[in-house]
């Protein structure tokens, strides 16, 4: 997933730079440039023709979808039919896809992209726009007059040389990332007071969660994702840590269950059976990522497999999805956590 391994501790992305009248909660006025991971892009005009990529993430449709820019929307991609949020599945569901066909690949090739026509594409990460796997470059798209988005969070991934500070963005993200892409997104679509009273009410709702698990002991939590085995080359189900999972599980009163033993962002796709087994998993964060998913089976396997588990012991397990990657559902997924964790607390 574009955006799976983004993030690892509290510091948030740079701000995207902008040049033109892009004043919070005011109106934009064009043309607005920005620079966007090392491109420079300039709106002429709110984008009234966008495609989303799939990048195996929703976080991009659904902040479109929390500004009310569903009718800008020529092509969407991005889906996994299940969402924190109690409205966004039936939201995303009712978009167009522009009938792409992406012939088992997990992004629309190029001549399809060019076909539709598009004045704006969105990825969640510069991998969206990579020319070696049958995708546009930004390059070819800018040549077609076609601008072009990454999530400034994800500049990093997928790109052949970040910059240092687009690699701290990466492995340092943190909610206020997720925050970052709806401002952007604010000020390209003129949608700037939407957006900063969508932020202002997410911060508010998990500040909230905070405040209420402050000074209390927090439990060791481990967020897991069994349909992204085939990511593992242990075939284990994926174990996320560092970055925005971090900060979702200290927001929510909670701690690493793999802290403290030399894991992060970069060696998570080395964690075997034995860390597993040694670690103290005092809550299951169980991420669903498709739909129809049992995650309530998967919680029960899981459980059979480390019975040592203090979670295991007390059947106490949380289902998540969306809301844990950057994107615009983070205070639901930390809610969750949040009240499973620390159920006399809400």
């Amino acid at each position: 997933m574009a955006g799976v391994l983004a993030g690892c501790s509290a510091a948030p992305a740079p701000t995207a730079e902008v040049e033109g009248d892009a004043q919070a909660g005011g109106s934009t006025a064009y043309p607005l440039t920005v620079d966007n991971c090392g491109y420079e892009q300039t709106f002429t005009e709110k984008p009234s023709r966008v495609v989303l990529l799939n990048s195996m993430s929703v976080a991009e449709v659904e902040t479109l979808i929390l500004l009310g820019l569903e009718d800008t929307i020529l092509a969407n991609a991005q889906n996994y039919g299940i969402s924190d949020h109690p409205d966004m599945v039936e939201k995303i569901d009712a978009l167009p896809t522009g009938d792409v066909e992406m012939a088992g690949l997990f992004e629309i090739p190029a001549e399809q992209l060019f076909a539709l026509k598009p004045d704006l594409v969105i990825a969640t990460a510069s991998g969206g726009f990579d020319p070696s796997m049958g995708q546009a470059s930004r390059e070819e798209l800018a040549e077609l007059g076609i601008n072009t988005l990454v999530s400034p969070a994800n500049c990093a991934m997928g790109k052949e040389n970040p910059t240092d500070a687009e690699i701290v963005a990466l492995e340092d993200a943190t909610v206020e990332s997720s925050f970052e892409f709806v401002t952007l997104v604010g000020d390209v679509f003129d949608k700037q007071a939407e957006a900063e009273a969508l932020v202002t009410d997410r911060r508010a709702r998990i500040d909230a969660v905070s405040a209420a698990v402050e000074g209390l002991d927090k439990p060791k939590a481990l967020i897991v994702v069994p349909s992204m085995s085939m990511m593992m080359p242990s075939g284990m189900p994926a174990v996320f840590l560092g970055g925005i999972f971090d900060d979702l599980l200290a927001r929510a009163g909670t701690t690493g269950s793999l802290d403290g033993i030399g894991l992060d962002l970069r060696s998570s796709l080395n964690i075997n059976p034995e860390h597993l087994s040694s670690a103290d998993v005092d809550l299951l964060v169980i991420v669903g990522f498709m739909r129809d998913e049992d995650l309530d089976a998967e919680a029960a396997k899981l459980f059979e497999e480390y019975p040592e588990w203090d979670a295991a012991k007390t059947n106490n397990y949380v289902s998540v999805s969306d809301g844990v990657y950057v994107g615009p559902t983070n205070a639901e997924a930390i809610e969750k956590i949040a009240e499973a964790a620390h159920p006399d607390a809400f």
